[in-house]
Order: C-alpha cells, then sequence, then structure tokens
C-alpha cells in the first residue's frame, strides 16, 4: 500500500492525503531521511529524482519520495511510494537537479503512467508494514537527456544511500539533499532481526545506529560502487539498535 505505517520513520502524511479525498485522487501518499552523513549535491548525482506533488503542501518542492532515472522518460521507485497515485499519474512531480527543495534549480516533469510490479504486497511486522517486491516504474510525460544510472546487485561491505529525508526520528524538517555510507547486513542477520517478513529473494539489509535512512526517503538509492543496488524500502524506525533498514532488490524490470 502507498501509506507507509512505520512509525516515526516512514509515516502517512494526512494534509496530502486530506487534499487527495477532497479533490477525488488517491488517498495515500508515503512517507519515508538520512540519519548521518553530510550534504551532498544533486549536480553530483543527475540521475537522482525528488518524488511529490504539488498538493503536498507541507513539504517543500512537494516532495515525499525518491526515485532514480535509469532510461529517457524511465524512473524506478518503490511500489508503495505510488501504488493509490497509478489512477491519476499526472499528480505527481518529478524534478532533477535540485539539491535544496526550497529552491527551483533543476528540471521537473509529470508522470504519465505508473507500472507496479505485480508481486508487490504488504505484510505486517510488530505493527510496522513490511513492503515485498517493493518496486515500480514511473515512465515521465517527456524524455530526458540522462545520464542514467546502471543497476547492478549488491555486493561488498558498504554502500552509500542518499536522500532529502530527516535527519533523525521525529524531525522532518531537513529540506537538503545528503549522502551517507551504510554497512550492508547479512541475509542470515536480517532474517533474524525481521523473521518471515524479510525475504532475501526481493530484499536485503543495510544501515547502522549512525547512519541510516528514514521519513521522506522512501524509494531513493542504495548504491554500491556507483551503481543502484536497492531502494529504500521499510524499517522498524530509523538507526534503531538492532534493527537495519530494508531495502527492494531490483529484479529483471521486465514486466
Amino acid at each position: 500500500m502507498l501509506l507507509d505505517r512505520r512509525l516515526l520513520d516512514r509515516r502517512t502524511v494526512a494534509v496530502l492525503v486530506a487534499t487527495l479525498v477532497v479533490i477525488g485522487l488517491p488517498t495515500a501518499v508515503p512517507a519515508s531521511a538520512i540519519v548521518g552523513g553530510s550534504t551532498t549535491s544533486a549536480t553530483t548525482y543527475p540521475w537522482l529524482a525528488a518524488i511529490g506533488s504539488p498538493l503536498f503542501l507541507t513539504r517543500a518542492s512537494g516532495q515525499f519520495c525518491a526515485g532514480a532515472l535509469i532510461g529517457p522518460d524511465q524512473v524506478v521507485t518503490t511500489a508503495h511510494c505510488v501504488e493509490l497515485t497509478r489512477a491519476l499519474p499526472q499528480a505527481l512531480a518529478v524534478t532533477f537537479g535540485r539539491t535544496d527543495l526550497r529552491s527551483h534549480d533543476g528540471t521537473t516533469v509529470r508522470v504519465k503512467n505508473i507500472r507496479i510490479n505485480p508481486d508487490f504486497e504488504d505484510t505486517d511486522f510488530d505493527g510496522v508494514t513490511a513492503h515485498h517486491n517493493d518496486v515500480a516504474i514511473l515512465t515521465l510525460d517527456r524524455p530526458q537527456p540522462g545520464p542514467f544510472v546502471e543497476i547492478d546487485t549488491p555486493r561488498g561491505n558498504v554502500g552509500t544511500v542518499l536522500g532529502w529525508g530527516a535527519t533523525a526520528e521525529g524531525d522532518s524538517s531537513n529540506t537538503t539533499l545528503r549522502a551517507a555510507v551504510v554497512p550492508l547486513v547479512s541475509d542470515a542477520v536480517c532474517a533474524t532481526v525481521y523473521g518471515s517478513a524479510f525475504d532475501p529473494h526481493d530484499m536485503f539489509c543495510a544501515g547502522s545506529t549512525e547512519a541510516d535512512t528514514g521519513e521522506y526517503d522512501s524509494g531513493g538509492p542504495l548504491l554500491v560502487d556507483g551503481h543502484l543496488t536497492g531502494l529504500t524500502s521499510w524499517a522498524k524506525g530509523s538507526a534503531r539498535p538492532g534493527f537495519p533498514g530494508v531495502y527492494a532488490r531490483l529484479p529483471q524490470l521486465d514486466w
């Protein structure tokens, strides 16, 4: 589902929900932040997309998720970010090249189609929504020149996460793009933490108490050696001891 129920780190956005109800649009959006790390420039990541809606007035640029440009008119993001807006994709705006969401820098385009992984579903973990096969493709209303980010499988010991989200649980005031290096966590450890809610076929874990993702980072990239290896999906809290972040693995995008 689109409303991510993670307490504190991926909370529902009531203002946008109310607005969508009033005008008859789908009635949910996700919220999902870089904890730790430091500010960075969007020019370093020209393929990085801030996803939002002009209807979402409580966040600068209307941003509530992120994504990555993988082709001239194709942005990959998490399914829970856009599931209930696929009936009216034009409600979404995708912005490239904007370091601070309060500025008017970069290029903003609209979305004309949303494709959700047909195997996407939600289960529950201790009151937290666990997203499975959490991948979607947005088709933009006009092609972008690139560059595009390349997809690869997660490997190695560390990765880099990006996002405009909060820098701590309960604080969503940050509007500047940040990056942080996070340790990759083994599937065995992640399965021990999250039990049956964790499926290594479509998820992997990363993060620590020093660096993690959280609110308003959903759909954003985890990079290893400059390649896109996962998308911020869900977790229990942000940078909480014993609970790393969970990232969507990127399957063959042939659906």
